[in-house]
């Protein structure tokens, strides 16, 4: 009888553990750490992407977050923070999603995974004091002292221009400071941002020249292996797109893209 009654009680204990297992192979896979909140990072210089208006965030990426977060179900947590340090929160878990204007790069992709395409019409341009002569376009860089955003595809693409002298500067609005003031020869930036600024006034003392580089395309970055926050973001986008919520967004801070 004793070990009859043991060998029930182990069974019994077995049947449990299968039945724990089994329950946690039905959970869902968490896509944020904070349930309910999507916590969303970006570097606020990047007009019209991102960018401060007193002491509110806005712009294209804010409001399409914002969006995403309703389309899903969750409330959008946005915070502003240098570009470097963008990819170690997403690691850390400090945030759930990059919105940054960012493009996918395969050094990138060993650390995120992207949403779908959701803006393809940036590309790279040069800017230029408005009294340069001297250089028509990025090949002619060569040999000068560049400025691009650290962490950004535009260091890699001056690095790469002979003789160059890059200097690496944490945001936008601090690289036409030093335009202006000819501490730098010219810079490479995100086309769509540098027509904003020119477009808000820095034109009277800056220009572009040459033309833009043909967009990589922008995405959104989660963390590697959160595929559960990747799929639910792609299905918000889709369904952006099909109701006309992503348009009415494109045509508030792009309706006069092509207007130079």
């Amino acid at each position: 009888m004793f070990k009859f009654k043991k060998l029930t009680a182990i069974a019994l204990v077995a049947v449990a553990a299968m039945g724990l297992l089994a329950g946690c192979g039905n959970e869902k896979p968490k896509m944020t750490q904070q349930e309910g909140v999507l916590r969303v990072g970006s570097e606020t210089t990047f007009p019209p992407f991102e960018f401060t208006e007193g002491e509110k965030y806005v712009g294209f990426d804010v409001d399409l977050s914002e969006a995403i977060s309703k389309k899903i179900g969750l409330k959008m947590e946005f915070k502003s923070m240098g570009f470097d340090a963008l990819i170690p929160a997403v690691q850390s878990g400090d945030i759930d999603m990059i919105a940054a204007g960012i493009n996918a790069t395969p050094e990138r992709e060993k650390v995120l995974d992207f949403s779908d395409v959701y803006f393809d019409q940036g590309g790279f341009i040069t800017v230029v004091r408005k009294d340069n002569t001297t250089i028509h376009n990025m090949d002619e860089l060569a040999g000068k002292t560049v400025g691009a955003q650290i962490g950004t595809i535009p260091v890699e693409m001056a690095q790469k221009i002979p003789g160059t002298t890059v200097k690496q500067i944490d945001s936008n609005a601090n690289i036409f400071m030093e335009l202006k003031a000819g501490t730098i020869d010219g810079a490479i930036l995100d086309n769509a941002v540098a027509m904003y600024y020119l477009k808000q006034g820095a034109d009277q003392d800056l220009k572009l020249v040459g033309e833009p580089t043909k967009s990589p395309g922008t995405v959104l970055g989660v963390k590697k292996g959160n595929k559960a926050l990747q799929d639910a973001v792609n299905k918000a986008l889709k369904e952006l797109k099909e109701d006309g919520t992503y348009q009415k967004i494109y045509d508030k801070w792009f309706g006069d893209y092509n207007k130079k």
